[in-house]
């Protein structure tokens, strides 16, 4: 594509779902230009990615209605059902044209949700290890196939406004090396990953004190898509959740104890508790939903899990990179006490109000009524542990934050919508910096890479069915920085 013809589309955005819009768009006859924010090899979450495809941790070779219906299931209702049809229904499809792309997948265990893991797989280390892992792979590969169908990524080049003639979107302007220009196009679309990175947003939106959550991805999501588009008319969905993990504190400041480990596994055991010794929240509800109700804490750093050995040696022994034996082995403080009054003591909550927790909490488990428990403790998800046996455990906890659930609306084909679900025309977005998807008021999680991909090989796929106008020469006015 050369600089004086306009683009079809311009793509704000160089992870999974941009560089997949615009490769199939390209695919479809479509010239396609790509505009990252970052230099080189990039930051985004694409990059740092597990590369887990799923959907609810569901194996992708489920039927479409089957994998719907998970959907539903998994966010209690919340998510949009032509959203989740059209994900269910596609998302084995576009792991499969993403293999023809020349992504690699391999079986990275035998639960079916890990059937279908980008290759190289990561590295099974505590820590940020992705330089030629599956996520940074998977993009050089799509880099380079976008670029021989003719297709283009600019990179340094950071959006600020979407230009509009007549309430349809033309183009956009943009920020590069000091200067201003507006780059026109017969559609935009937006996927510049959530605004997890943008504290005002956050604080807006999600966690009073957001300098007190984790970053647990790679920050670069700024949320400038979502104020693009709310500034042209569009409507926000779901803005209050987070996709996430529970971390150990000093995981704030040690780059050793992040992404993983993550203590999911042995909160889901056990009881997690305010300085007050108090429980606040469910935790049989998984490690995402309890990640987003600590976020919302006044102080999100005050909440701590309180564990016994049963639980040290049995479901802290679980999942990918497990607490036991990683968190310490890594750095990480795992405190420990005889008896829960020294133990309370150590974490800083009231002995008093932490054995009256316990007590309770044990009371109702061997009753069978967890779930009259104020707040209750649901056994749906994951088996409660008693806290029984000493010695006693105590970690505390940080909210990891890895990208937003929430954003823009959009159609089962990414038009972007306003309030009474009419298309702000001209306007697409995929990936997460959409919302209505996942979230609700369990946070329900259904899978970063798989819903990008999916919407944004849709979007692409909704263009090329459009009408093509006759190309016109890009206008591009350049004005001092501001």
């Amino acid at each position: 594509m050369t600089d004086d013809i306009e683009p079809d589309l311009v793509i704000i955005g160089g992870g999974i779902a941009g560089l997949v819009a615009a490769v199939r768009a390209s695919e479809l006859g479509l010239r396609a230009l790509v505009l990252e924010q970052g230099e080189g090899l990039y930051r985004c979450n694409s990059r740092y990615t597990g590369g887990a495809f799923h959907l609810c941790f569901h194996g992708l070779d489920e039927s479409g209605p089957a994998l719907t219906t998970a959907i539903a299931e998994g966010t209690a209702g919340f998510a949009d059902p032509a959203l989740a049809r059209a994900i269910g229904h596609e998302a084995a499809a576009t792991v499969a044209w993403l293999r023809r792309q020349g992504i690699r997948t391999i079986k990275a265990g035998g639960d079916p949700w890990r059937h279908k893991f980008l290759a190289p797989p990561s590295l099974m280390k505590t820590g940020l290890h992705w330089q030629g892992r599956g996520g940074d792979v998977m993009l050089r590969t799509l880099r380079q196939r976008l670029e021989s169908l003719g297709g283009q990524l600019r990179c340094g080049v950071r959006a600020r406004r979407l230009a509009l003639e007549a309430g349809r979107v033309v183009g956009v302007e943009v920020e590069a090396g000091g200067a201003r220009e507006t780059i026109r196009a017969r559609h935009v679309v937006l996927c510049d990953g959530g605004f997890q990175a943008n504290l005002d947003l956050m604080r807006e939106f999600v966690s009073p004190a957001p300098e007190k959550l984790k970053q647990r991805g790679a920050a670069t999501g700024r949320g400038d898509a979502l104020l693009m588009a709310r500034e042209a008319g569009a409507a926000l969905r779901g803005m209050e959740n987070v996709y996430g993990h529970l971390l150990c504190r000093q995981a704030i400041d040690d780059a050793r104890l992040w992404p993983y480990p993550i203590l999911d596994s042995v909160a889901g055991a056990s009881i997690v508790v305010d300085p007050a010794g108090r429980r606040f929240l469910d935790e049989g509800l998984g490690g995402v939903c309890m990640t987003n109700a600590i976020a919302r804490l006044g102080d999100p750093l005050s909440a701590a899990v309180v564990f016994d050995s049963a639980i040290w040696r049995g479901p802290a022994t679980d999942f990918i990179l497990p607490s036991n034996p990683n968190l310490p082995l890594s750095g990480g403080e795992v405190l420990r006490a005889e008896t829960l009054d020294a133990l309370a003591v150590k974490i800083g909550v009231d002995p008093a109000g932490l054995a009256r927790t316990v007590a309770e909490y044990n009371a109702a488990l061997d009753a069978g009524t967890a779930g009259g428990l104020s707040p209750a403790r649901s056994t749906h998800k994951t088996r409660a542990w008693p806290i029984s046996v000493a010695p006693f455990y105590a970690v505390p906890l940080a909210a990891g934050v890895t990208y937003t659930m929430g954003g823009i609306a959009t159609d089962d084909e990414g038009h972007v919508l306003k309030e009474d679900d009419s298309r702000v025309e001209g306007l697409f977005a995929a990936g997460c910096s959409t919302g209505g998807l996942e979230g609700g008021a369990q946070s329900g999680y259904v899978g970063g890479l798989t819903k990008s991909a999916v919407m944004a090989r849709r979007v692409a796929e909704s263009i090329a069915r459009k009408p093509r106008t006759a190309a016109s020469a890009t206008v591009r006015h350049s004005e001092a920085a501001h």
